[in-house]
């Protein structure tokens, strides 16, 4: 536990490390040269965090890294809990079907191509292509962690998705924000997406929570239209990792016992951060909360996501990625390619379909 008594100090300095780097992004990210750029706290943080991961993170002590951990996990669900205070049910209706079906076609396809191309083509063992697959096309980490107990993983191998995770996901952040300004934001071009079909690519394609936030805080002059439909669509998917968990604990347990194995109850991993979210955000469709007040838990929110985003670049260290070998490696770009390509396609169709 990060606050035991043994720990607690270690991850209270962490935590506090963590606000540090946090504070010093977000006065950085005020300055005129990056503000102009339209370049948020959270990418500033990022960067920073992996800058120090891979060049002075030796210097820091052990026992902080209870306090990183937290600042990624638990911080970042807090604050994701209270985006809600950015989004109403009114939003998430004109969002509509098309982030539902986004949502839903981008998770089972990614699902389903990353666990057969990682079994059958790059010959990696299941549980393995099953968590790196889950981490692609759910939510993260936090979906690998959530499928881990589903399929029994060894820790090792959920390290292995986790990283794949990290790698992707990360290049996702700094990817869609280049792909919009140059490719799509253009009324002209065959790529153009309104800023609603970019947010909800977005949402539907992007590994992490966090990193869905910072991809609008990332594009200079981002409508509030295109982050709320990224962070809705992105919210979709990782409420449906419920279901997603069911039908594969059902499916293994039938192959278990269909080849003779041992068959025992599914442990059911709920997000309950994402339901929260849901019920902040229905709260705040009631507009109870004067605006004043709303303002500043926003900006509050913002702080605490670049303390998580921070943190996570903290544990971006890239000699994780050695001795991996590629079959992971190579599983976690094909699913990135289809995330990137046919995210594309399915949200412009869907689009114009509805």
């Amino acid at each position: 536990m990060p606050f035991s008594p043994a720990k607690r100090n270690g991850t209270l300095s962490g935590v506090a490390f963590v606000a540090l780097i946090a504070t010093i992004a977000t006065f950085l990210s005020g300055l005129p040269a990056l503000k102009n750029l339209g370049i948020s706290p959270l990418v500033v943080g990022i960067v920073i965090g992996i800058v120090f991961a891979n060049t002075m993170h030796h210097k820091m002590p052990t026992s902080w890294e209870s306090g990183i951990t937290f600042s990624a996990k638990k911080i970042l669900r807090f604050a994701i809990v209270f985006y809600g205070f950015r989004i109403t049910f009114q939003q998430i209706g004109e969002v509509g079907l098309e982030g539902f079906l986004v949502s839903l076609i981008m998770l089972s396809s990614t699902f389903v191509l990353g666990t057969w191309l990682g079994t059958k083509v790059f010959k990696m063992e299941e549980d393995t292509s099953l968590l790196t697959a889950a981490g692609a096309s759910v939510c993260g980490a936090a979906a690998v962690l959530a499928t881990e107990p589903v399929v029994k993983a060894e820790e090792h191998k959920t390290a292995i998705a986790v990283s794949m995770v990290v790698l992707f996901g990360t290049i996702s952040m700094f990817l869609y924000p280049v792909l919009y300004t140059t490719l799509m934001e253009n009324p002209d071009s065959l790529l153009h997406m309104t800023g609603r079909e970019f947010g909800i690519y977005v949402g539907g394609t992007i590994h992490e929570v966090a990193q869905v936030v910072a991809v609008p805080a990332s594009i200079p002059g981002a409508s509030e239209e295109m982050a709320n439909s990224a962070v809705i669509v992105k919210m979709t998917r990782v409420i449906m990792i419920a279901p997603m968990l069911i039908v594969l604990g059902v499916y293994l347990s039938y192959k278990a016992k269909k080849t003779g194995g041992e068959t025992s109850a599914v442990k059911l991993v709920i997000p309950w951060f994402a339901v929260y979210f849901i019920g902040v955000a229905g709260f705040n469709s009631l507009n109870l909360v004067p605006e004043n007040i709303v303002h500043w838990i926003n900006e509050i929110d913002t702080f605490l996501l670049t303390i998580a985003m921070t943190a996570l670049g903290i544990g971006t260290r890239f000699a994780k990625f050695k001795g991996l070998g590629l079959a992971p490696v190579y599983t976690a770009l094909s699913m990135f390619i289809w995330l990137v390509v046919a995210g594309f396609v399915i949200t412009k169709f869907i689009c114009y379909a509805f």
